[in-house]
């Protein structure tokens, strides 16, 4: 479904050049003009991102968090007041059907996510309250910012807070909205849900403060490096989260917890992690950046002509050069010579996962049979 979103007031800052039409980044800013040294500054110094795009909504009412626990994939029923966690909306066979950050505070769960998918996840929301007391409504006059590099640290009077949240914690923010710390694209990233009215002001007192502009495609190349899918985009209608990582609870930095109650979709995730192996891997893969054509979100990654997975998000880094996230079979050796779409591709071995655990299921059942 297509889902048209109104162009942020940040594309008028002088620079701004706006994401492909038709893309999922065209309402906001791909980049200021100098992509590579926006990301350096991502990484080096501060800079800020425009996210205003993402969709973003809250749940009010006393049973808020005990219903939502019921519903989603992470352990959500005990999140204290600015604690903040990843989650999944899976189907009844496991397979995602929606991501998205949420953040316990001053009796509410915020959540943000993918714009395109957003109105889907309310609608799922409200069908599945019944008799709980929980109101989940569209909170279209919040939007969201962010933060990235070790320079951030600098601008916390600026921010108006004495100091930074850590990770998956969220502060408020004098005048409404608050900033939530994040383990990812970098090691120093926040998120800033500020009402939307105060958008352009936030950007405006935080570039002066010295965080530099940054467009989209700072923020995905980051995201792509550190191995982070985003769903649409690194994702197909039959990825289950053992593929995409998502695999874990707050600590381990997942969206699913393996030790709760149920939940739709929960069967898929069991048996996967006791007694079998996702089919496919999320991969970094490196692309050959001498090659005229450039490959697409969604075409096939072959080797030897044939298919092994599905080419996710697309984008040039400012040191690694043009990188790729992929859907690749677990069964495809990393030293296997690839091509993505149009262009030769080679796995980064660093981001193969470890295989060779044995599932807690088989152990079990081998132990049974006296093996």
């Amino acid at each position: 479904m297509s889902v048209v979103v109104a162009p942020s007031p940040i594309l008028s800052v002088s620079g701004a050049v706006a994401g492909a039409a038709g893309s999922p980044d065209a309402a906001v800013a791909w980049h200021y003009g100098d992509p590579f040294g926006e990301q350096r500054a991502a990484v080096d110094r501060a800079a800020i991102v425009d996210r205003s795009h993402r969709f973003v909504l809250r749940i009010t009412g006393a049973e808020r968090l005990t219903w939502l626990h019921t519903i989603s994939s992470q352990h959500v029923a005990a999140l204290d007041d600015g604690q903040s966690a990843e989650n999944l909306d899976l189907d009844l066979n496991g397979r995602v059907l929606h991501h998205f950050v949420l953040t316990e505070l001053d009796g509410a769960v915020w959540i943000d996510t993918e714009a395109e998918r957003g109105a889907d996840l309310l609608a799922f929301l409200r069908k599945m309250v019944f008799w709980a007391d929980a109101q989940p409504a569209e909170a279209t006059d919040h939007a969201v910012l962010s933060l990235l590099g070790p320079g951030v640290a600098e601008l916390t009077e600026t921010l108006g807070i004495a100091e930074l949240p850590g990770v998956y914690r969220a502060t408020p923010l004098p005048g409404g909205g608050f900033l939530r710390r994040m383990p990812w694209p970098t090691a120093d990233s926040f998120d800033l849900v500020v009402p939307r009215d105060q958008l352009a002001d936030r950007w405006a007192q935080l570039t002066a403060a010295g965080a530099a502009p940054a467009g989209m495609w700072t923020f995905e190349a980051l995201r792509v490096a550190a191995v982070r899918p985003r769903i649409g985009l690194d994702t197909d209608e039959r990825t289950i989260p053992h593929e995409a990582r998502w695999i874990g609870g707050v600590a381990e930095h997942g969206a699913v917890h393996l030790d709760k109650g149920c939940y739709r979709g929960q069967e898929t995730v069991a048996r996967v992690h006791n007694l079998g192996k996702p089919p496919r891997h999320l991969l970094l893969l490196h692309l050959d950046g001498s090659a005229d054509e450039r490959p697409a979100t969604g075409d096939d990654v072959t080797a030897g002509g044939r298919a092994v997975g599905r080419l996710g998000t697309v984008v040039d880094h400012y040191e690694l050069g043009p990188i790729a996230l992929a859907l690749i079979k677990r069964t495809v050796p990393a030293d296997t010579a690839l091509a993505a779409g149009p262009v030769a591709a080679a796995i980064d071995p660093d981001s193969v996962p470890a295989d060779d655990v044995a599932q807690p299921g088989r152990v079990a059942v081998d132990r049974l049979r006296g093996r």
